[in-house]
């Protein structure tokens, strides 16, 4: 027989959501209470809000609480993560003459390019690095 763990989130005697790490059910009675604390504060005001725009619009501005943060300059927005283009492992060798020769995975075009120019001897490079700069 297996034995599962749940955590069921409880509002006013009804069941709103079951959840299998109490972690996740934590967050989201946290989001409720957010969204209930927002719902307060728009039935004091003057706008005219019906109640189911009301309660969609506390959810949502509960659910991203951190870009309403940023939004009302209370809190540093994140700085956007770059995802890095995967570079080609590039192996360096020490052959019989002692000259260091690199050898890079075939599936990057540019890098074998590089590689090219690396075993190109040195003279040949110079020269067309001096008619790039003229």
């Amino acid at each position: 027989m297996a034995v599962e763990s749940r955590f069921v989130v409880i509002r006013q005697g009804v069941e709103v959501a079951t959840f299998m790490d109490k972690k996740a059910a934590d967050e989201y009675d946290k989001m409720l209470d957010m969204a209930d604390s927002l719902a307060e504060m728009f039935e004091s005001t003057t706008l005219d809000l019906d109640e189911k725009t009301r309660e969609e619009l506390c959810i949502y501005l509960a659910k991203n609480r951190d870009d309403v943060l940023v939004a009302l300059q209370a809190k540093k927005a994140k700085p956007a993560t770059v995802v890095k283009k995967a570079q080609p492992k590039v192996v360096t060798e020490v052959n019989e003459d002692k000259k260091v020769e690199a050898k890079v995975a075939a599936s990057d075009e540019v890098a074998a390019k590089l590689v090219t120019e690396v075993k190109k001897p040195k003279a040949a490079r110079k020269a067309k690095a001096n008619k790039t700069a003229a």
